[in-house]
């Protein structure tokens, strides 16, 4: 996969998750990559200002559950270290939205790089789906010629044990 680095080899698809089935970006994450002085205050303030742009398919707010899930998956946050609040999650359109507002020196280069992060993970999806189907195809068809094996086996046998039977009667 074509992997989209920022400064310092952070690896932009490395931080992009699967939540409720939607490809989303963590707001520590944003801050983090906009250089967002106040790290998420930043972005929940710019938000805020701009609610009206952030229907909840483009932006939500994870659930403890969510969240506690997610950071067994990433091994990151400890329990000590979480906020008051739960973070937020952005789609691929709501990080669009966020650097359309925000005012950081990065913002426009970051969010290209985003952009092209969120494009390559669709790619590396898609070819997945294409490889997966290519392989649950192979196994259909290979299932089909084990049971038709399976079938030819099984007639043998009962051929076989079909002459036995006569031969032990004829011998009888």
């Amino acid at each position: 996969m074509n992997e989209v680095v920022t400064k310092k080899d952070i690896k932009i698809e490395n931080m992009i998750y699967e939540i409720r089935g939607k490809q989303v970006m963590l707001d520590s994450d944003l801050a983090r990559l906009y250089k967002c002085k106040n790290g998420t205050k930043t972005i929940n303030l710019a938000v805020k200002r701009h609610i009206n742009r952030f229907p909840e398919r483009f932006m939500f707010q994870l659930t403890k559950d969510e969240y506690d899930y997610l950071r067994f998956q990433t091994e990151t946050a400890k329990e000590n270290n979480m906020s008051r609040t739960l973070p937020y999650v952005f789609t691929e359109q709501g990080v669009a939205m966020l650097a359309a507002i925000l005012r950081t020196p990065v913002a426009e280069e970051i969010s290209i790089k985003i952009m092209d992060a969120f494009v390559a993970m669709r790619k590396s999806i898609s070819s997945n789906l294409l490889e997966q189907k290519y392989i649950n195809n192979l196994v259909l068809e290979h299932d089909k010629r084990i049971k038709a094996l399976e079938d030819s086996l099984k007639k043998l046998i009962e051929k076989k044990n079909l002459t036995n039977k006569i031969k032990k009667i004829e011998e009888d």
